[in-house]
């Protein structure tokens, strides 16, 4: 027989996927389009439910966002730590943060920036957690830098370019779709410009057959 789970349990997995549910809808229709009855109703539950967990459409918007971006810190803290230990190549650094970007982060990263841009509570609220987030990806460079002897700001700048072009490449993909050759072009010509940054030893130059060039 399955333990029976505890308010404050069951209040929580509500909550969760009332954050999933809005993070869903920002991706699948934007920000301006979804409506807190969307999201009860994606989420299975009434808006007597959404609006005990959540005062206001606001008030859920920003704690999901802040929801996404924390699983993505304590991701990218996970492969800091994994990288410190096992060590890697730039090109691995380049593949991941990639990949986390175009796992739907930037789309709805893109969705609420307007409404940051001219709402200033609404941005205060996020500052705090999309700086704990560069803290993550600063672990990450960090790490690498360690390894390869690199000064700590020079590789921080490498990571501000890295970031730019991964945020305007997915940008870029709204207008642009269906033309994988050229992101991967990209994705090569920056891989070749990042390492010559990190010099490693010839095992951490090595291709990385787990991490193809290959973007989806």
């Amino acid at each position: 027989m399955s333990k029976r789970r505890s308010q404050k349990e069951r209040s929580a997995e509500t909550s969760a996927r009332l954050m999933g549910a809005t993070i869903d809808l920002m991706h699948q229709q934007g920000l301006s389009r979804t409506t807190t009855s969307d999201i009860a109703r994606q989420a299975g539950v009434s808006r007597g439910a959404l609006t005990h967990h959540f005062a206001s459409r606001e008030a859920i918007i920003s704690a999901s966002i802040a929801d996404l971006l924390s699983k993505s810190t304590r991701d990218l803290h996970r492969f800091a730590e994994e990288f410190m230990a096992r060590g890697g190549s730039s090109d691995e650094i380049v593949d991941y943060i990639w990949r986390m970007m175009d796992d739907r982060l930037f789309v709805v990263t893109m969705e609420y920036l307007p409404e940051a841009r001219h709402n200033p509570d609404f941005r205060a609220e996020l500052i705090p957690t999309v700086r704990e987030f560069h803290a993550g990806l600063d672990a990450i460079w960090t790490a690498l830098a360690a390894r390869a002897g690199t000064a700590p700001d020079h590789t921080r700048t490498v990571m501000n370019a890295t970031m730019c072009l991964f945020r305007g490449m997915i940008s870029q993909t709204v207008l642009r779709p269906n033309d994988p050759a050229y992101y991967e072009g990209l994705m090569r010509f920056w891989k070749e410009q990042v390492r010559q940054h990190f010099p490693m030893k010839s095992a951490a130059t090595a291709p990385n057959p787990s991490a193809p060039d290959r973007l989806a």
